[in-house]
């Protein structure tokens, strides 16, 4: 007799749908493989180039220089506790890991603003563009994380690229939105004196859109960032490495101390990164210069 386990597996072996798939999936292996090996070299490239760049300057340097940062975007209070927090990741010894996690995140981001951003503006410009892209993008929001890891560890492997790839279609999707929807706010009053004007379409879009919908663009470009980082966990199961790989090692062993570690810098790396693209997408940000913002800042700790 089939015991409850057989009569299990017997009801989810692979359908119609899932034999097509692996079918595509084999062709795309077969005759797309030069494809694969391109994208695969690039990608690889920029992100050691990315981890090779942060990895030059020692981290009582590198440190500071985000403190600084983080106190001409921000404020001299923010820098000090980023101060203080990256000294924490350099005293629990997860420099080289939080390096690795950071050059993934930027890599990841950085493909998927050179991707999204373009698509956002063809999708405000073209409808038709808008109604093809608009499920798409539905679609990769509500599709679990672990499902995009499938195709990128059979199309590239494991390791970085694999892991880069999967964040970047994790995170793409906000900067296409906020980018679509900041070109469709900018009020019809400004393109029509625009066009007024004598403005052509791309004069229109470089000096009239763009500028307009800057503010809810860089908010993409937050979101794009933080869904990134969200995903470092995720991709150190097939080989991102890193402060995810951490934290994986944390749970296989179940050391909560090694897992508390690393998660807490991941909030860390999260919590700065966070602070300072929302900084950038600010747009009544302070232009009081670094000696103002010192003296307010020592004003605010010396009044009684």
């Amino acid at each position: 007799m089939m015991d409850v386990n057989d009569q299990v597996f017997a009801t989810v072996s692979t359908g119609p749908v899932g034999e097509g798939m692996s079918r595509f999936v084999d062709w795309l292996l077969n005759h797309a493989q030069p494809i694969f090996l391109v994208i695969d070299s690039a990608i690889n490239g920029l992100a050691g180039a990315i981890e090779q760049i942060l990895s030059v300057p020692a981290p009582w340097l590198l440190a500071p220089l985000i403190a600084i940062l983080a106190a001409w975007r921000v404020s001299f209070s923010f820098a000090i506790l980023s101060l203080l927090g990256l000294n924490l990741v350099l005293f629990m010894g997860l420099w080289p890991p939080m390096i690795s996690t950071l050059a993934l995140v930027i890599a990841a981001s950085l493909l998927a603003l050179i991707i999204g951003i373009p698509i956002g503006i063809f999708s405000a410009r073209r409808q038709h563009i808008w109604a093809i892209t608009r499920p798409v993008l539905d679609l990769m929001q509500t599709m679990p994380a672990f499902v995009y890891l499938i195709p990128a560890v059979m199309f590239f492997g494991t390791g970085l690229v694999p892991s880069t790839i999967a964040t970047l279609i994790f995170s793409m999707p906000p900067v296409v939105r906020l980018t679509y929807l900041g070109i469709r706010q900018v009020p019809v009053d400004l393109i029509e004196a625009g066009r007024a004007f004598g403005c052509s379409e791309r004069q229109l879009l470089w000096k009239v859109q763009l500028p307009n919908a800057l503010p809810t663009l860089m908010a993409g470009v937050n979101q794009t960032i933080m869904l990134a980082l969200s995903m470092v966990v995720i991709a150190s199961m097939i080989g991102g490495g890193g402060l995810g790989d951490v934290v994986l090692r944390g749970i296989q062993q179940l050391d909560v101390g090694l897992g508390f570690e690393g998660g807490l810098a991941v909030v860390i790396l999260a919590v700065i990164l966070d602070r300072l693209t929302q900084s950038l997408a600010a747009s009544n940000f302070s232009r009081k210069s670094l000696p103002q913002r010192f003296k307010a800042f020592i004003n605010l700790w010396t009044s009684s």
